[in-house]
Order: C-alpha cells, then sequence, then structure tokens
C-alpha cells in the first residue's frame, strides 16, 4: 500500500485528499497543512515510487503502470481508511490521476482543485514529451527532470518550486522515472476525453497566469463545463499552491465552503 499521512479533525466527518505531482511528494503540500486541518480531516499519499512510497515499490516485481493501477493504489487507501467520500485536491499530473479516479469511481469524489491542471499537451509539451522518450534510456533521469521544469517553470518567481520539485525528484531512481514516463503514451486520448466531457462534479481550476504551457487549454474547457469554474492567480507559474499559498488556500477552502452547503 501507498504511504500517507492523516491529520484528523474529530469536529468533521468530511475529508481532504491531496495528490502531488510526478517526481514530487506529499511533502509540496506543506503550506496547506495548517490551513486545512483546521476544518476538514486531511489524507496526504505518496504515490507509488515517490517519498515514502519508494520503499514500498523499489524491492517488488511491478506490472507496467497505467493510470489505472496508479488510481486504484490512491483507492486502496481511501477503502483502507474506510473513506466514503473525500475532496481533492491536486497539482500537476495530481490533477489527471483524480480526473481519472472520478471517471472510475466518481461515487469516491465530492469536489475536485485541480492546480495547475494538465487537460492538453500543446506543441512544445509533446515536444518535450518527445524528447525525453529518445533520451529517457541514455541520459541521466534528473537531467531531463530538471529541462522539463525549467521550460515549464521559466520565470526567477518560479525557482522555489523548481527546486522544490527537482529535490524530491532527486529522491526517485532511473527505472521507476521510465515507468512513470510511459504513462505518457495514454496522455492524449485521456485528456481529450477529459476536455470533452464533463463529469458533472464540482471543479476548481487553480492556475497561475504564468502557466503558459496549460493555461489555454484551461480557459477553453471552462467555457464548456458548467460543473467547473477558474481561478487565476497573477504573477504565478505552474505550481500555485507553493508559489502563492496564500491566495491558494483562501480561493479553495471557499470553494470547498460552498460544497458543503
Amino acid at each position: 500500500m501507498l504511504s500517507y499521512s492523516v491529520y484528523r479533525n474529530e469536529n468533521t466527518s468530511k475529508w481532504v485528499t491531496f495528490i502531488h505531482g510526478a517526481g514530487g511528494s506529499s511533502s509540496i503540500w506543506f503550506r496547506q497543512i495548517r490551513a486545512f486541518k483546521e476544518q476538514f480531516n486531511i489524507l496526504l499519499i505518496d504515490l507509488r515510487g515517490h517519498g515514502n512510497s519508494q520503499s514500498v515499490f523499489k524491492q517488488k516485481n511491478i506490472q507496467k503502470y497505467t493510470f489505472e493501477v496508479v488510481t486504484n493504489d490512491v483507492l486502496e487507501v481511501l477503502n483502507h481508511l474506510k473513506i466514503q467520500k473525500s475532496h481533492f485536491i491536486g497539482i500537476s499530473l495530481g490533477t489527471i490521476l483524480i480526473r481519472d479516479l472520478a471517471e472510475r469511481n466518481p461515487e469516491k469524489v465530492e469536489s475536485m482543485v485541480m492546480g495547475g491542471a494538465i487537460l492538453k499537451l500543446n506543441a512544445r509539451s509533446k515536444f518535450l514529451i518527445g524528447f525525453g522518450n529518445i533520451f529517457k534510456s541514455v541520459v541521466p533521469y534528473i537531467f531531463l527532470y530538471k529541462l522539463f521544469a525549467f521550460i515549464i517553470m521559466p520565470k526567477k518567481n518560479h525557482k522555489e518550486s523548481r527546486s522544490l520539485f527537482v529535490k524530491e525528484a532527486k529522491k526517485l531512481y532511473q527505472k521507476e522515472f521510465k515507468r512513470w514516463y510511459k504513462l505518457t503514451a495514454e496522455l492524449t486520448p485521456m485528456l481529450r476525453l477529459f476536455r470533452m466531457k464533463d463529469i458533472n462534479i464540482p471543479t476548481l481550476y487553480v492556475m497561475g497566469e504564468q502557466d503558459h504551457l496549460f493555461l489555454p487549454s484551461i480557459k477553453e474547457v471552462i467555457s464548456k463545463h458548467v460543473s467547473a469554474k477558474l481561478h487565476v492567480i497573477k504573477n504565478c507559474g505552474h505550481v500555485v499552491n507553493v508559489e502563492q499559498p496564500l491566495e491558494f488556500n483562501s480561493e479553495v477552502l471557499s470553494f470547498l465552503k460552498l460544497q458543503s452547503k
């Protein structure tokens, strides 16, 4: 089972589950814990091969990773803790996993908060994935990760986010990186479905105005999905919860409060 941490609040039965992105870990939510645990039970999960889940899976002969396999990991933790339903908050790749879980098990998802969400790969991001596929077996993964982090988060005010994700990514190892990278083959048809289908679960997209790779497609989707809304944070890049935690926390908590009415 995945490694997880729980912060319980005896005054509520409501849960919020946080899902980090590729190369990260549950530690990226350190600026959310204090604000959210005052109103919710909190579940922090380290995805397979990441954070404290690395040792759990490193010694196993693991089958090929698919989004179904990875989202089932999350579902296993929820069932183990007897969490019937939860709000979900994700960042980057974590938003894809949350949406995939919602497609497969909508009864588990009370609402979705998608930070730095990915719903479409533009020409630049497709080039990055293709470049990585060519060189992932011959170039140290941390070099590729640093390159991707810089392209996705290029500005000076993105430096903390870049550094945090590169620091966490160093805890991976080459085989684990390659397993996760193979998931990119599933992305295009999956994201097309997500853009076309309004899942009718309350959804808040929180995007940085400088998230040049992914913000345009979110704006396009918002115009078509009646169950979703968008909040754009100024002077902010991809990792909104790290770069602008106060605004992120305020907007997300306000959204979650509305879902409880």
